[in-house]
Order: structure tokens, then sequence, then C-alpha cells
């Protein structure tokens, strides 16, 4: 399964371009009317409120920027763990189908199982009968000294969960 997400947040981007535009024109004017003021501006309310709004739309824009740069490292890192993951799980499917010799008719069929697809399924996949792939699916529980699906599922999760974390995360 991959995930068809844009790599760059525009609609994002372009709100915080915008309020960046709004926070430059509304600072220029407060910076105008307290050149035009003088000291004095700073004891009437429409000027004190009009800097705090700005001062507030300035924090906001800079907490939002930070906050969005935050999240695309938080996504970079989750997709580098699920690529990690994803490599980390066919490595171990490929260790336990050669430690239990298992047939390239074998592998087919045990992939298909882990991938959740059915018995009728699978026949029609591999262009075979369903006895077939249920003699295929007798003989990898046997050789994986398994009862069923759950449990030769279940070795591969136990497995995946087992796996040691990466030297960057033991050092935090």
């Amino acid at each position: 399964m991959t995930f068809q997400s844009s790599t760059k947040p525009v609609s994002l981007l372009v709100l915080i371009v915008a309020q960046t535009l709004c926070a430059a024109f509304f600072l220029w004017d407060v910076v105008i009317d307290g050149f035009e003021l003088g000291f004095t501006a700073f004891f009437t309310s429409h000027f004190v409120i009009e800097l705090l709004a700005v001062l507030a739309l300035i924090a906001g824009v800079a907490f939002e920027t930070r906050y969005l740069f935050a999240l695309l490292r938080r996504k970079a890192h989750l997709e580098e763990q699920l690529g990690l993951a994803a490599g980390a799980f066919h490595d171990i499917v490929e260790a336990r189908f050669d430690a239990w010799s298992l047939t390239p008719s074998e592998r087919d069929v045990a992939l298909f199982t882990l991938k959740g697809f059915s018995i009728a399924e699978i026949a029609e996949l591999r262009g075979s009968a369903e006895g077939t792939v249920k003699a295929h699916l007798n003989g990898i529980y046997r050789k994986a000294d398994v009862a069923g699906r759950g449990p030769f599922v279940s070795l591969f999760i136990e497995d995946l969960m087992s796996i040691p974390p990466a030297p960057s995360e033991v050092a935090a």
C-alpha cells in the first residue's frame, strides 16, 4: 500500500504567506501611526489595540511556520520508519521462507496468505484449484509448525515487533 499525498502542503504555505503579508501591512500601518502620533500613541487605546493585534498576528505566523516545519519533519521521519519496517518485514518473511525450505509455489501461497487473501482468491490469482492451495497451506503450516492461518501470521508479527530499535532511537 502506498500513500499518495502531496509532499508540499501548498494550502498551508499559501495561508502563511497571506498572513505574513497581512502582518506586514498592519505593522507598516502601526509604524506610520506611531511616527505621526509620537510617544503619545502609546496612551491611545486604538493604537495599543492595533499594536497588540499586529504582534499577535506575527506570533501566530511564527507559530504556524514552526509547527508546519515540525509536522513536515515528523512526516518524513514516519515515512522513513515505515520504509524500514516494510524492509524489515520483507527480510523476516524471506528468512522464514528460507528456513522452512518452502518451494516457489508454497512461497507464493504463503505470501498471499500473509497479505490476507482467502483460499479462493489465492487459487484464482495463481490459476490453480482450491484443493492445490489447501495442500500448499497444509505443507506450509507443517513446515512452520503451526496449526493454521492465525498462528502463521502471528509468527511474522512477533518477529517484526521484536526487532531491536535503531541506534539513533536508543541514544535518546
